[in-house]
């Protein structure tokens, strides 16, 4: 029997023992009964979603989840964040993923987030830059989610082999971009540009005005990093057999599923930040999986939580996911492989990505358990999933689906 699949993946969902939660991760923290009820009839793993040891970024994880080696064709992250912020790409254009920052007098990067202001307000600030030429080539700029945005530029005789101007933390001014060739010496030199440009242009903006009238930072100045070219990727219905929809609020997930060739959708309410409605996201996954083979769903909070070090906000979203997810066993029914893990790990301790492993349980009806009772990092490491590869998982799920064929006679 072939039957659908479902993926769950939680940005961020590996964690370490944290003190302010007595020594417990967030996922052991954690009220989640549908989950654990899951849990007790699944088998459970730790999963690499790219190699041991290796930090995996979110795009290049989700990749390897989705059953593509990153390598090879992976250029930067920025092509998939302009294509989930609904730009269209040329070939030969170099996208970067940027943030709106703010900037002291100095020059100092003081917010790399500018307060994590949105929209309306970025969607203004972005108007003010959002088309033009400079040195003969045409540049676009767009607001994408929450603070985050996205820079195109196009033309000829442009390299993507630039360094970004995101200094990567605070206390540090905004780096000026160099290229590694000519070619990516001209993107480099019309990326600076940009960058003067957008600075005068947010700082004498009327946004920025009403922020420092609310003492709010200003979103004053773009900060770009992860420039690439738009890479062809094997549409993911013809690389699997499988027909693809997603469910995703945030920018990058939702443009890596497009370059994908998925549909995508976003339900209202559906967000990509804390105070997103995951019950609307499991709602529009069942709508989706009677239409489409394998169903993506995506929680960004979850990372959120991490990067802020805000463990009872990561034990509350994880709760959140838990109700989701009894809504979706109740609804999917025994026709689907149901799989829930992390792209990587955001320890509140870190504040950032880690090489940790993260847990991976799969379920379907009839399959083996492993007789495990909670779904979180050390519990699942005792599973027979163990030690998984990213790349590996796919192949595993259209396994348990029924959708390979037999190697061999």
């Amino acid at each position: 029997m072939k039957r659908k699949i479902l993926l769950l993946v939680c940005d961020g969902l590996g964690d370490r023992p944290s003190p302010e939660l007595g020594g417990r991760t967030p996922l052991q923290a954690a009220a989640k009964p549908n989950i654990d009820a899951l849990a007790r009839k699944a088998m459970h793993g730790l999963i690499y979603t790219l190699s041991p040891g290796v930090v995996p970024g979110s795009d290049t994880s989700h990749l390897s989840l989705l059953g593509y080696e990153p390598q090879g064709f992976y250029t930067g992250r920025g092509p998939f964040e302009a294509l989930g912020a609904g730009m269209k790409l040329n070939r030969g254009d170099i996208a970067f993923r940027c943030n709106f920052a703010t900037v002291d007098a100095h020059g100092i990067v003081i917010d790399r987030r500018a307060g994590r202001i949105r929209e309306p307000e970025t969607a203004e600030l972005a108007s003010l830059v959002s088309d033009m030429r400079i040195d003969g080539a045409h540049v676009r700029f767009r607001e994408s989610t929450e603070h985050r945005c996205v820079l195109v530029i196009g033309g000829k005789g442009l390299g993507a082999e630039v360094s970004d101007t995101d200094p990567g933390a605070t206390g540090m001014s905004l780096q000026l971009s160099k290229g590694k060739d000519a070619a990516s010496a001209k993107t480099a030199r019309i990326l600076n540009k940009f960058t003067e440009i957008a600075h005068a242009s947010f700082t004498e903006s009327t946004v920025n005005r009403e922020r420092a009238a609310r003492g709010l930072p200003p979103a004053n100045a773009v900060a770009a990093r992860s420039g690439g070219i738009y890479p062809s990727i094997e549409p993911f219905c013809e690389k699997h057999g499988l027909t693809f929809g997603a469910v995703a609020a945030e920018g990058l997930i939702k443009g890596l599923c497009a370059a994908l060739g998925g549909e995508v959708v976003t339900p209202p309410g559906a967000t990509a930040g804390m105070d997103t409605d995951l019950r609307a996201k499991g709602r529009a996954a069942l709508a989706m999986l009677s239409e489409k083979d394998f169903v993506l769903v995506h929680v960004k909070a979850t990372d959120i939580a991490g990067h802020d070090g805000n463990a009872r906000g990561k034990v509350d979203i994880l709760q959140k996911v838990d109700a989701m997810v009894g809504e979706i066993m109740n609804g999917a029914g025994d026709s689907t492989v149901f799989a829930i893990t992390g792209d990587h790990s955001t320890p509140v301790s870190a504040k950032e990505h880690t090489c940790d492993p993260v847990p991976v349980m799969i379920y379907a009806a009839g399959l083996r358990s492993d007789g495990i009772s909670s779904f979180d990092e050390i519990s699942s490491s005792a599973g027979s999933l163990t030690w998984l590869r990213g790349i590996e998982l796919m192949p595993l799920l259209k396994g348990y689906a029924g959708r390979n064929e037999k190697y061999g006679a």
